[in-house]
């Protein structure tokens, strides 16, 4: 989500739509037209709506405690329970005094560890009065649908220069450890050079161990940097602009980031399983797959995009989820995505050694966020609209 977009008006509340999900609907990374000749399978889509009333959802999340709840972080410091289909009248926590709020600042994710039906606490990124990234933890009351906000322990505190480009997700990886998005500190073009920059945590994917003991964290000791002079040594990634979203595969363990871009281009970044961290993702050097303040640009030690889409398409991406949920086997593996500007959703799949990427939908939403339920079905936030969608298959 980028205060930079150009917002549309338009919306649609049903859309059904045939997804071509096996045919190479864009570009693979390297410039060649994707191999056709496979099956396609269509698929009915279509957009239940699952929760009204909601002001500015920023976060779609579950604790994976069996309970069936969905999480929805509101923007200006609220987090609500959706439950069988309705909001609990009463905020699971509500830190709106604490919360600068507009743009692209304001509560804009929340964490739950493993094993969080014993641990009964939490974890949120939100940008304080001041305008700077907090990442703190919180406790639940005796009510198991709210949380006690006088329990706040501040993890993280990171200085933000300007007041877009924040980044905003916390999410645990399948290593258990806690993952940061953090943007470049904001403005146009990293006047800072802060994605390329070793000594600051602005621009990067970061690393840390909250779930050890250590206070405030530890650092994980196979981190990249650790034990390189200049580094800060929670950095797991560079070059990136504002990765607002990203995702692990649960399945494979590969990690999914999605980069907002400046003038030109939004990109879907790749780190497979297998990766041991330290990638740089190029900005702000490079603009997905183009050099961003020239014409020709050294590209040597970079991690390029496996997807991008230029401003004809949308104008601010929103990072998804890989579909493992049952009722679309179709979508099985799938990284949906979509841009807050059009409303459009892609389908993102690798087909041997090339990368397939076509739209699925243009639903009109102000897409904020995707998120997903216990059993892997997606949900989709409309956040001027306030309302939460459910991606049905027929």
């Amino acid at each position: 989500m980028d205060a930079e977009a150009v917002r549309i008006d338009n919306r649609i509340i049903i859309f059904s739509a045939v997804l071509l999900l096996l045919v190479g609907a864009a570009a693979p990374v390297d410039g060649e037209s994707s191999k056709h000749g496979h099956a396609q399978h269509a698929s009915s889509l279509s957009f239940s709506k699952f929760v009204t009333g909601l002001e500015m959802p920023t976060h779609i999340t579950h604790a994976g405690d069996g309970s069936g709840r969905l999480f929805i972080t509101e923007q200006c410091g609220r987090i609500r329970i959706a439950q069988n289909g309705s909001l609990r009248p009463a905020p699971f926590l509500d830190i709106r005094h604490r919360v600068k709020c507009g743009g692209e600042r304001g509560l804009l994710s929340t964490a739950f560890p493993a094993g969080y039906a014993q641990k009964r606490y939490f974890y949120v990124n939100y940008t304080d009065r001041n305008g700077d990234t907090v990442i703190a933890r919180y406790k639940l009351s005796f009510d198991p649908n709210v949380a006690d906000p006088a329990s706040e322990e501040i993890l993280l505190k990171i200085d933000q220069p300007f007041s877009n480009h924040n980044g905003g997700l916390l999410l645990f990886g399948p290593d258990g450890y806690l993952y940061i998005g953090m943007g470049d500190g904001g403005a146009a073009g990293d006047p800072f050079n802060n994605s390329q920059k070793p000594e600051t945590l602005l621009g990067k994917m970061l690393r840390i161990d909250v779930e050890s003991g250590a206070r405030p964290y530890a650092i994980p000791p196979d981190n990249p940097f650790v034990k390189t002079a200049g580094y800060r040594a929670e950095i797991w990634a560079t070059g990136l602009r504002n990765p607002w979203r990203y995702a692990f595969d649960f399945f494979t363990g590969d990690l999914y980031i999605a980069d907002v871009g400046q003038n030109k281009y939004e990109e879907i970044n790749f780190q497979p399983a297998s990766s041991k961290g330290g990638e740089n993702y190029g900005w702000s050097i490079m603009e997905g797959m183009h050099c961003f303040k020239s014409k020709r640009c050294d590209r040597r030690g970079m991690t390029m995009p496996v997807a991008e889409y230029d401003h004809s398409q949308g104008c601010s991406v929103t990072g998804g989820l890989v579909y493992r949920g049952r009722k679309a086997p179709s979508l099985k593996g799938a990284y949906i995505y979509g841009d807050y500007c059009s409303g459009r959703i892609w389908a993102l799949r690798r087909s041997k050694d090339a990368w397939e990427n076509g739209v699925i939908a243009e639903t009109g939403f102000a897409i904020s966020t995707f998120g997903e339920d216990e059993t892997g079905e997606i949900y989709v936030a409309d956040h001027r609209a306030g309302e939460v969608y459910l991606l049905e298959f027929r």
